[in-house]
């Protein structure tokens, strides 16, 4: 629920006019600190899959909850520097996927194999209630004016849920990889880089990912350009979270009986669907944009860890996802950079 795919996703934008307002900084300006943290998530998820295959995911979780909590809290003491705030967001970036699904997906599949694609959807069903929520608490402490305590508030909230709950709950079973061994491990990787699935994967998935986040990262703003309120903004992401939820808890029990690729191709285009209504200005389509573009992109969060988990070895689990969180967050990295520069 406090992860970063919650956290960052779903409150960025919110934060894009006051900054822009007590600062003077561009949207595109703003837009480079979203760009920084994919590039980073980007470049330090291999490793972080990599650290999980070896250590386990305990052991890999709770530092990061740490770092990414202080970290995030620490933009509340944010000054006219551009280049500090870009590096808060590099710092934010090393540790962010090891507080996502990425992390506890590892420790959940060990525990699971028939229901695993039900299992997979209530791990990162916690993201789509940060995603109601969060969006909604962080509007109501900016109608205040008040930014700053909304990024200490969000912060904190990172130390005070996640950490103590990641703590007593996270285990892995120890009936399959606790600790992957090298030789065997790096066959495994090298072997499953280079199969066909993989690589239509990761395309995919970056091109997915240029899109959903070029919208969502601007999504705020777009509609306050619109002539509606801060407050209709924020409960067009919390609709977004709560439709996301619903898309990861329905998709949830369709891997399980359906083909999982063609699940796939259903969603990418009930996403494309979401987005061209999001062209249309009225507070309905921004509602039923949300709606839609957070369904699709909850079903889609369950169904890539379920692919990689039945197309190859649980030993190398976590590394091939990291690989895959390198290509969304590239794509991450570019689309809202593009988004803000059109709108400049």
């Amino acid at each position: 629920m406090v992860g970063y795919s919650c956290l960052i996703s779903y409150t960025f934008s919110l934060f894009l006019k006051p900054l822009s307002a007590d600062f003077g900084w561009r949207r595109d300006q703003i837009s480079v600190a979203f760009g920084c943290i994919a590039i980073t998530v980007a470049v330090c998820s291999p490793l972080i899959g990599r650290l999980l295959d070896s250590f386990g995911p305990r052991r890999t979780i709770l530092p990061c909850l740490v770092i990414f909590g202080l970290g995030f809290a620490s933009l509340s003491l944010m000054t006219t520097s551009l280049l500090r705030f870009y590096l808060t967001f590099f710092i934010l970036g090393l540790a962010g996927n090891g507080t996502t699904q990425l992390a506890y997906s590892r420790a959940v599949s060990t525990w699971f194999f028939a229901r695993r694609g039900m299992a997979l959807s209530l791990v990162s069903s916690g993201a789509g209630v940060g995603a109601m929520i969060l969006p909604l608490l962080a509007a109501w402490l900016l109608r205040k004016e008040w930014w700053r305590v909304a990024y200490a508030v969000l912060g904190f909230l990172v130390l005070a849920v996640g950490l103590p709950l990641a703590s007593l709950f996270v285990r892995e079973s120890q009936q399959t990889f606790p600790v992957a061994r090298a030789a065997s491990y790096v066959r495994s990787v090298r072997s499953s880089v280079c199969a066909r699935p993989f690589l239509l994967l990761i395309a995919a998935i970056f091109f997915y990912s240029v899109s959903f986040n070029g919208v969502i990262s601007h999504l705020s703003a777009v509609l306050t350009d619109r002539r509606l309120s801060l407050g209709t903004s924020a409960q067009a992401l919390s609709i977004m979270g709560a439709a996301g939820l619903a898309g990861r808890l329905s998709t949830g029990l369709l891997p399980d009986r359906f083909f999982a690729v063609r699940i796939s191709l259903v969603l990418f285009a009930v996403t494309a669907a979401g987005v061209f209504f999001l062209s249309i200005s009225s507070t309905l389509c921004a509602f039923l944009s949300s709606a839609v573009i957070g369904f699709a992109a909850g079903g889609e969060s369950d169904i890539t860890p379920y692919l990689l988990s039945r197309y190859f070895s649980l030993q190398s689990f976590s590394t091939l996802y990291g690989l895959a969180w390198t290509a969304f967050a590239a794509g991450t990295a570019v689309g809202p950079i593009v988004m803000g520069r059109l709108y400049s």
